[in-house]
């Protein structure tokens, strides 16, 4: 499939790793388990948790010698055969190919589903040479419908442009190296939201605690909500005070060219997804 999605008003370089799977960094020969900044009030997900945010996934990827690997969170949305994840799964900052849709799975309630290998939706336009916050979503679909409930495509979003405080939950399916759980989920809040940039998305920079593998973390608001979807964080395993432009977090709205690609998934026939690939059981 094409890629997809608008203008590049505005360079905003797509800070901190773009490798979900690299190592966490170590300490006296063990990994180091170290939020970003001075607070960590990441727990464990509970059943009770993925029904009040129902979707989340994770995006499984196959290294060099064929031996799987928690890649990022990834988001079963809209219908039971789209899943949404970073466009950075697939592609570096230079746009280049890092990994095939095909040597990736996605793992939902203790099953995994193969994706249809030819169909990957990116959010940068054809003629951009970078990957940026504001575009870096991918849209795959499951070659068959998975037997759990997606995250309903949000209303379009009224948040206001500029300085706010909007307590969020940032939800991580995938958890983080740099957390002991195998999933996490943490009260924090948006901090800022900046101008629309390519795709009419605005990026949210956000205090939530990250580490390598929570891309694709979901930020959603007090009512359940899905409003933003994480990117990247800036000094990545490195801890100090927030600060609003030397140490946050950055998430991409869910809204402009994002959710039109959303809805337009969601009206194509499930029929037009061909047969190929079973479930199995979770490793």
């Amino acid at each position: 499939m094409g890629l997809v999605t608008g203008g590049a008003a505005r360079s905003l370089a797509l800070a901190a790793c773009l490798v979900t799977a690299a190592p966490a960094a170590e300490t006296g020969g063990g990994r180091r388990l170290a939020a970003l900044y001075l607070e960590d009030g990441r727990r464990e997900l509970t059943g009770a948790d993925l029904e009040r945010f129902p979707g989340a996934g994770v995006l499984w990827c196959r290294r060099p010698d064929g031996i799987p690997q928690k890649a990022a969170a990834a988001w079963l949305i809209g219908n039971p055969s789209l899943v949404l994840m970073n466009a950075h799964n697939f592609r570096n900052r230079q746009l280049e190919v890092t990994r095939t849709v095909a040597d990736c799975y996605f793992q939902i309630a203790g099953r995994n589903y193969a994706f249809v290998p030819d169909v990957l939706e990116l959010g940068v336009e054809p003629e951009a040479r970078r990957l940026h916050i504001t575009d870096d979503w991918a849209l795959l679909r499951l070659a068959e419908p998975a037997e759990a409930r997606p995250q309903p495509i949000p209303d379009p979003s009224n948040l206001p442009t500029g300085d706010l405080t909007l307590p969020v939950t940032m939800v991580s399916p995938a958890g983080h190296e740099n957390y002991r759980g195998q999933s996490s989920r943490e009260s924090c809040a948006v901090r800022r939201i900046d101008p629309p940039s390519e795709g009419a998305i605005r990026r949210a920079r956000h205090d939530c605690n990250d580490g390598y593998g929570g891309s694709g973390s979901g930020l959603f608001d007090e009512a359940g909500r899905l409003i933003a979807m994480q990117s990247a964080s800036l000094s990545m395993n490195q801890r100090h005070a927030f600060d609003i432009e030397f140490h946050y977090g950055s998430a991409l709205l869910i809204e402009g060219r994002l959710r039109e690609a959303l809805k337009a998934q969601i009206r194509k026939p499930d029929s037009a997804v061909p047969p190929q690939g079973v479930s199995g059981e979770s490793r």
